[in-house]
């Protein structure tokens, strides 16, 4: 897996476990952070990827993931990570996002997930798969559960923000679910 974020690696794990599939992180063999200049998330998870894979001479899966406001024209969005600056913060990402939708009447975003799956470094038909998980921002934090932005992720259908949803039942209907779902069937159908 080509990431070091413990949220996703665990949120990951915890999906793919009853395939039968381990995930071992990039960290684990020795791998160093790939690069992610790219403006959008499939570029970002495809270099991840094929980075991944030639480090390690792996498959390799990668995630590109972030959450994009409607009203700031989808940012944080490949940013999210340090959308405040460096070193990367969760608390200070939160602070700047309420900071500057505090008099914005449309806090609709929504959490997006690209999977990138290269079987080798050059892989020309790396298997994709996304998807999107809808809310709005709230302005104060709710619940102590999942990482990142997800206290101020807002479900209205539930009336509760992502870290206030049980760990089970985030990772049946967020985006990164939704995309491995996708992922998986898209290998089932190859093999």
């Amino acid at each position: 897996m080509a990431s070091r974020n413990p949220g996703k690696l665990r949120e990951i794990e915890v999906i793919l476990a009853p395939l039968g599939i381990e995930i071992v992180s990039q960290q684990e063999l020795g791998i160093p952070d790939a690069d992610e200049p790219h403006f959008t998330f499939l570029e970002n998870a495809l270099a991840k990827a094929r980075h991944a894979s030639a480090m390690g001479g792996l498959p390799a899966l990668a995630d590109d993931s972030g959450i994009c406001v409607d009203a700031l024209q989808g940012a944080p969005g490949v940013h999210s990570a340090r959308y405040a600056g460096e070193p990367k913060s969760d608390a200070r990402n939160n602070e700047k996002l309420v900071r500057e939708l505090t008099n914005q009447a449309n806090r609709q975003a929504h959490y997006y997930c690209i999977m990138a799956l290269t079987r080798h470094a050059n892989d020309p038909e790396p298997i994709i798969a996304e998807g999107a998980w809808r809310g709005e921002i709230i302005l104060a934090p709710r619940g102590t559960n999942g990482f990142g932005y997800d206290p101020y992720f807002f479900l209205p259908k539930l009336g509760k923000t992502s870290a206030e949803l049980d760990p089970d039942h985030k990772n049946r209907i967020s985006h990164r679910a939704l995309a491995l779902r996708q992922l998986i069937q898209k290998l089932s159908t190859q093999s």
